[in-house]
């Protein structure tokens, strides 16, 4: 798959159009720096938005993929498929979703925790240092659980993991 042709591709189709990249950003619900990366190669757009893409230009889904026509265009069953597919993958996302929000609210309440700790120095029972080691470590894990939520948002997990496939490579 070459993701160069297919954003030529993309730009030809917008153009045919007669689309400005804010335009065709705006249809889909993107950002025309979104819309940008897909018609330099740098990018591809998610499964659910190919599929929109298929239908906004009228050709078929492997034409697009290809990066240029083809004369037969694609059948019913290939299509509910590849819609399958991508509900499939918006369910996923979901779920992740889902985590990330369980994860964060695990976080608060162990920030809680530690705050409430520190305020009443143990509830009166709890010695000063155990007291201090169990906020110091509910504080520590909050913190580690917001970070790694941080970090996957912004992708840096997924480059890591790359990262770490390309060089241990067996």
């Amino acid at each position: 798959m070459n993701q160069m042709k297919i954003g030529a591709f993309l730009r030809e189709l917008r153009k045919e159009k007669g689309l400005t990249q804010e335009q065709l950003a705006e249809h889909f619900n993107v950002t025309s720096r979104s819309v940008s990366r897909w018609e330099t190669g740098s990018n591809l757009p998610d499964l659910d938005i190919l599929i929109g893409i298929s239908d906004f230009y009228d050709v078929d889904l492997r034409e697009i993929l290809n990066g240029e026509r083809k004369s037969e265009k694609m059948d019913k069953e290939l299509k509910e498929t590849v819609e399958k597919v991508a509900e499939y993958c918006e369910a996923g996302k979901e779920r992740l979703k889902r985590k990330m929000m369980e994860n964060s609210i695990a976080a608060a309440f162990l920030l809680i925790f530690a705050a409430l700790l520190n305020g009443t120095n143990g509830f009166g029972f709890i010695p000063p240092e155990p007291c201090q080691n169990m906020m110091d470590f509910a504080s520590g894990l909050a913190l580690a659980i917001l970070v790694l939520n941080a970090l996957y948002l912004a992708g840096i997990l997924e480059k890591m993991k790359a990262w770490k496939k390309r060089t241990f490579k067996k």
